[in-house]
């Protein structure tokens, strides 16, 4: 058993808070004592448990993407799609900006991304290390906020439901291979690099270091993998370090991030703009030509008596942008005005900001999936408009927005001492809820 100066160490990257890290009973959460995010969790899994996670996750994977999600049939006409048909079709009308964003996001990215689980499952499960590790798990990392599954599953739903009013529509074995992929990805996104690599520390695979706070360091995490080393205090803040364990480049600070995450923004707000003035979707049929608008679908399907898709679709293309955009809008000002209050609630806001920011693609998921059902040459056919394009860039660029804003620097703006000798390493108090709040052990990077 370690000692308390031999537990490893683990940064609450929302407040940059430092703890040691302690090994929780069933059902617990450790949270963070300053900011209230949590830091880590329980899991009974075992690393051979998340491997068959991984290899079931891909035998459904390739279900999903076999079989179409969906059949419509009109006039003894039958037409089938699955995801890849979508993306193939959207490709073939010219639409390449929209085939590639969605092909990226519901296909190759989650294939890419349960490829490298396995890479590094396999050996780890066995006590070895994989070979590559350290930039696998860089690359998980990177591949992560990118994998969108889940948000093409609704899109199935309402493309489903807004079809119905027009043909026979029913669901294929793709779209209940969908849904428990869903889950099974949902399941593994719990597995981030952060926790893998706390699992290769367990099995002997990756050593434990535990940097000493001292006058003349500041102690911060790597957001690759998670390992808190010591950077020279006398460094400038946004200086290029490298990660001790993973390799990769570390900054005590984000450097230029109000710079690059106002630039992101104000990007996104001019792409916004034709994102809901120009058509999402164009419809061509025997009784003529259409083009629908983001909120022209919200009503159609108002109209149609499917107020419960609408107010999904509403809620995911023109609430949740707007709500990221001006959540950004308003953590930036915040910090840049110097302020200290609310530092909490802002945490949760920007917390929101990083959840949602995927599920906007419905929009462009839904589209792509019409054009593939409705593909019925000299009756009906429909394509992707400007504004599908324009929306995919406001949902990319939205969420690099958020990456690139620190919000460890408008933590760094209250008055907190650098050592918290008080709490002791042995403080971490359980709350009245059950979950564990560890208190600071060595030292606050602040």
């Amino acid at each position: 058993m370690r000692s308390a100066q031999s537990q490893p160490l683990i940064e609450c990257e929302h407040c940059a808070s430092i703890y040691r890290r302690h090994l929780l009973e069933p059902g617990e959460t450790a949270n963070c004592a300053r900011c209230g995010a949590t830091l880590w969790r329980y899991s009974g899994l075992t690393l051979s448990n998340w491997l068959a996670l991984a290899i079931a996750a891909l035998i459904v994977f390739g279900i999903a993407n076999a079989y179409p999600v969906a059949s419509m049939s009109v006039q003894g006409m039958v037409q089938q799609a699955s995801l890849l048909d979508a993306v193939g079709i959207t490709w073939r009308q010219g639409h390449y900006t929209v085939a590639i964003m969605t092909g990226l996001a519901g296909f190759a990215l989650p294939l890419f991304q349960l490829a490298v689980l396995l890479w590094v499952l396999g050996p780890l499960s066995r006590g070895a290390e994989p070979a590559g590790l350290r930039p696998a798990m860089r690359l998980l990392g990177l591949l992560r906020p990118w994998c969108m599954v889940p948000v093409f599953l609704l899109g199935v739903l309402v493309a489903v439901v807004k079809l119905a009013g027009m043909a026979a529509v029913s669901p294929g074995v793709g779209l209940f291979a969908f849904g428990v992929l869903t889950i099974f990805l949902t399941m593994l996104g719990r597995l981030t690099p952060h926790v893998l690599w706390r699992y290769a520390e367990t099995a002997g695979v990756a050593p434990v270091h535990v940097p000493e706070a001292g006058p003349d360091v500041v102690l911060t995490g790597c957001h690759v993998c998670g390992q808190v080393q010591a950077l020279p205090r006398a460094d400038d803040a946004e200086a290029e370090h490298h990660c001790v364990r993973c390799h990769a480049v570390v900054h005590y600070r984000k450097p230029d991030h109000l710079a690059r995450t106002w630039a992101l923004l104000l990007a996104a707000v001019v792409f916004y703009i034709p994102a809901n003035v120009l058509p999402v979707m164009k419809v061509s049929s025997v009784l003529g030509d259409s083009a629908h608008t983001i909120l022209g679908g919200v009503v159609e399907l108002w109209d149609m008596g499917s107020w419960d898709i609408a107010l999904i679709v509403f809620i995911a293309s023109v609430a949740v942008p707007l709500t990221k955009l001006l959540a950004l809008i308003l953590l930036l000002l915040t910090e840049q005005w110097r302020s200290t209050t609310n530092l909490r609630p802002r945490t949760r806001l920007y917390q929101m900001v990083e959840f949602i920011g995927q599920w906007s693609m419905l929009d462009v998921f839904v589209v792509i999936l019409l054009a593939a059902l409705a593909d019925f040459q000299g009756l009906m056919e429909i394509s992707a408009g400007a504004g599908a394009a324009a929306f995919g860039v406001v949902v990319i660029l939205t969420m690099l927005s958020a990456m690139s804003f620190d919000l460890r620097r408008s933590w760094d703006l209250e008055n907190t001492s650098e050592l918290d000798d008080a709490a002791g390493d042995d403080a971490a108090a359980a709350a009245a809820d059950s979950r564990p709040r560890p208190s600071a052990a060595g030292a606050r990077a602040g």
